[in-house]
């Protein structure tokens, strides 16, 4: 196996990793309007992602940062492709922040509520929007003989590539409710568990349409076997919190959410971003990749520098374990 084809490799667990902590992010945010009944129990889901959620797009950066130096004509031509949607991303992720961040420096109601929106809306946003931007990479879009994308902002709202944006909102809200039923206590927690069993279903169905509709596309028999995973991990995900084992829930929703990555990076390599013009205008981990040398020394950077990003991480999430509930909240806020 060349350096290119193990950056690859790597650039699949970072986004693995990110859409796995993200996800569940994503989902309280969502939850917030879906499941929260008051202004307290929005701050409850709020408070179990406040000292994680910044720590989780650590993720995204790091997927982001590889593709430019591992892959950089990939990076070009998709940053410019996708510049609308991806835009859209990063405002909504740059509103979030400040949104977990402002919202409880005044205590008008007002204020909050207005806070709260955004935290709903620029959750909901981005699940969706990167369902759909990973849609199209998968599904090929209209790249010239220069590596440059000659599509319009609308040929990246096909059919396919809406139904990834809801398989993506539906499993994030999902591994989301999952994730509240784990770290509360009280009715919200029951309430949690009971609509993940709502949205586990739905989640299920129209994950196995896009899959199968993937598999049809691209697929092989590696990439058949993560479709299986998937749709059995959410199974048993479904089948954990109906019984109560949120642990156990959420561990499986996970598995489900590393293996639809993983067999979106199956079905596209050794592709990195097909052209829906001519094949043999397909960026590719050979052409589209940096030299041998500069792989290389990022290599030896990333066996330095990810044991210690995964030990703070790991750290903050023993530190913040616990159960909240309303409880916790004061009155004051």
């Amino acid at each position: 196996m060349e350096l290119h084809d193990v950056w690859f490799v790597l650039i699949a667990v970072l986004w693995t990793g990110y859409f796995f902590l993200e996800g569940f992010d994503f989902g309280i945010g969502v939850l917030t309007k879906l499941l929260a009944r008051d202004r307290k129990e929005r701050r409850v889901l709020i408070n179990t992602i406040g000292p994680v959620w910044d720590g989780n797009e650590v993720w995204l950066l790091s997927a982001g940062g590889a593709t430019f130096a591992a892959f950089p004509e990939w990076y070009a031509t998709l940053f410019s492709g996708f510049y609308l949607p991806l835009l859209v991303i990063l405002l909504c992720l740059i509103v979030r922040g400040v949104a977990f961040e402002y919202r409880a420096k005044r205590p008008e109601e007002r204020w909050q509520a207005n806070w709260e929106h955004a935290i709903f809306w620029t959750s909901l946003i981005p699940a969706v929007l990167w369902g759909v931007a990973f849609g199209n990479i998968v599904r090929g879009v209209k790249i010239d003989a220069d590596m440059e994308y000659v599509g319009d902002l609308w040929d990246l709202f096909n059919p396919y590539a809406v139904l990834g944006g809801l398989v993506t909102l539906f499993l994030f809200t999902f591994h989301g409710s999952v994730f509240a039923a784990l770290k509360t206590v009280g009715d919200i927690r029951k309430r949690a568990r009971g609509l993940a069993l709502k949205l586990g279903p739905a989640a299920a169905v129209l994950a196995l349409g896009f899959l199968l509709r993937t598999q049809a596309s691209n697929g092989d028999g590696w990439s058949l076997t993560a479709m299986v995973i998937a749709v059995a991990s959410l199974c048993v995900a479904i089948g954990s919190i109906a019984a109560g084992r949120e642990g156990w829930s959420f561990a499986f929703s996970g598995v489900t959410i590393a293996a639809v990555v993983a067999m979106l990076f199956l079905t596209l390599f050794p592709n990195v971003m097909p052209s829906s013009l001519d094949d043999a205008w397909n960026l590719t981990v050979s052409n589209a990749s940096s030299s041998p040398y500069t792989l290389k020394i990022m290599t030896w950077c990333a066996g330095i520098a990810t044991p210690v990003v995964l030990l703070y991480q790991g750290w903050t999430y023993w530190v913040f374990r616990k159960r909240i509930g309303t409880h916790h909240i004061a009155e004051t806020h």
